[in-house]
């Protein structure tokens, strides 16, 4: 039996407090209570027996046996002290017992003479009363160690009752407290949601739509619910639907974020297109409770794109059709005057090169975007090389870094590789079946070194001190444009040109970082 805490250790409010927790009110005249009071009076061979709750005014009988009265006040009540003994406190006669000698239970029609009452005390040590019997004949020789023994195990019972009561009560607070608080999270979130201009929707683990915020429904003019479940995908242009129900499919099969751009019907009948996207929320063990998705209107944006795509792609083709022409200029030129022939090939191919350079850098469309990315040095670079070999990697061999660039660099780049692979297939590496060119990029902090080594071709010699028009223009590129510099070895195996030029020369990008 738990033993009660001494008055000094808390207050009569917190010990009331305890008391009410217990919800003895939902006790009261319990049946299962008043089995107990039966059988402590047939027990203790007397004719009352109670189960009294000791409040602040009162002591409240929730099962008596043999008293027809509910309660009575605090100070006749032998249960107020009974509360506070370590056991059983017995009263043989109130009669000879200072305490209760003037109560008026004992002077009045009541004649109570003999109590004995087991405390009763909550698991925290706090007195709430206690089970008692009650005679009206004195007894000198109390109760038995066997009574004594039986009182406090029906002692036991009754406060197993009042934990159970006090526990259910506690449960069922939370559950109100969790209930509030779905409640409240709930109207937040549906408060949030509605203020966004975004559609919002979330699912069930399995994929199953069951919230959609008011703009979904303006958005879309369907009646509310008619697009839970699977109802949402007569939503989606015919052409998007099973597109969308794959990356869908596979952000539940895995957890992946989900994120599509499809044709959704409008309100007016009209298909627009929106950028879905969806992420999981998991609990504590990593399980996915639920997505939270958005759909956004990109209609305008998507438009805006397909109309600058047709505007880029007929500016690069009549920027294409310049290269072309001029080329062509440069044909007729060349068949008036033969003399100049050699010149006229030679500038014919810079510009055609020059035309690849602008093609790589040009914006793209998904559709006509390069294989490689557009933003890459070694991109360009396989792009120029493409007439001197049947596959990348055949006859120029391209290792180590690679680089971004943009337009800035795309033509001095153009002109200087160009211009080396040229060389290399009229005189060089690339004039004979066995040759070949190693090209090693590396970026060494600020700077970017492309190492150019040609190797099983014929022997070389260094030209004249000045250099011809190639080398002029390998200076222009490299050294006036990029800032940079470059340097050539004629060595026995094959000729070596080391470019040096400063990272922020390639790119924009570059230039910012």
């Amino acid at each position: 039996m738990t033993q009660p805490l001494s008055p000094s250790v808390y207050s009569e409010e917190q010990r009331v407090a305890a008391l009410a927790s217990h919800e003895i009110g939902t006790l009261y005249d319990s049946s299962a209570l008043r089995q107990i009071t039966d059988f402590a009076a047939a027990l203790c061979d007397v004719p009352t027996a109670l189960v009294s709750m000791v409040e602040t005014d009162r002591q409240l009988f929730l099962a008596r046996t043999g008293m027809d009265v509910s309660e009575t006040p605090r100070e006749q009540s032998f249960c107020a002290y009974a509360m506070w003994e370590d056991g059983v406190m017995v009263v043989p006669d109130a009669t000879l017992d200072p305490r209760f000698a003037d109560n008026p239970l004992v002077t009045g029609e009541r004649n109570l003479r003999f109590y004995a009452g087991a405390p009763l005390v909550s698991d925290e040590g706090y007195p709430l009363g206690s089970l008692c019997v009650l005679d009206t004949r004195p007894r000198p020789e109390g109760l038995t160690a066997f009574q004594r023994q039986g009182l406090e195990v029906l002692a036991a019972n009754v406060l197993a009752r009042l934990r159970d009561k006090r526990e259910g009560a506690a449960r069922r607070a939370s559950e109100r407290e969790a209930l509030a608080a779905a409640s409240d999270s709930d109207l937040r979130f549906r408060t949030l949601a509605d203020t966004m201009p975004q559609m919002v929707w979330s699912t069930l683990p399995d994929g199953y739509h069951d919230y959609y915020n008011a703009r979904w429904y303006e958005f879309t003019g369907a009646p509310v619910g008619t697009t839970d479940g699977e109802g949402w995908n007569d939503m989606f242009h015919a052409e998007d639907r099973d597109r969308a129900w794959a990356v869908w499919r596979r952000s539940l099969e895995t957890g992946a974020p989900y994120q599509i751009e499809y044709r959704l019907r409008h309100r007016d009948g009209t298909y627009r297109w929106v950028l879905g996207r969806a992420l999981p929320i998991r609990d504590e063990d990593g399980r996915i409770t639920r997505w939270i998705g958005t759909c956004t209107d990109v209609h305008e944006q998507k438009l805006a794109l397909e109309e600058r795509e047709v505007i880029s792609q007929e500016l690069s083709h009549r920027i294409k059709n310049i290269f072309s022409v001029i080329a062509g200029l440069i044909q007729f030129a060349a068949r008036s005057h033969p003399e100049v022939a050699g010149v006229a090939t030679d500038l014919r191919q810079r510009i055609t090169a020059l035309g690849r350079a602008h093609d790589f850098v040009r914006p793209h469309s998904p559709n006509s975007r390069p294989h490689l990315a557009q933003d890459s040095l070694v991109g360009l670079l396989q792009e120029l090389f493409a007439p001197y070999q049947s596959a990348p990697g055949e006859r120029i061999d391209i290792i180590g870094d690679d680089v971004p660039i943009d337009d800035r660099a795309a033509t001095p780049l153009a002109l200087l590789f160009h211009e080396l692979a040229t060389n290399a297939s009229k005189y060089g590496a690339l004039s004979v079946g066995t040759g070949k060119v190693l090209l090693a990029v590396s970026r060494e902090g600020a700077e970017v070194e492309l190492v150019w080594r040609e190797t099983g071709g014929p022997a070389v010699t260094a030209p004249s001190a000045n250099g011809g028009f190639g080398t002029q223009l390998m200076e222009l590129s490299a050294v006036r444009q990029l800032g940079g510099t470059v340097e050539r070895a004629w060595r026995p195996e094959g000729l070596e040109v080391t470019v040096r030029v400063p990272a922020p020369a390639f790119s924009r990008t570059s230039a910012a970082t």
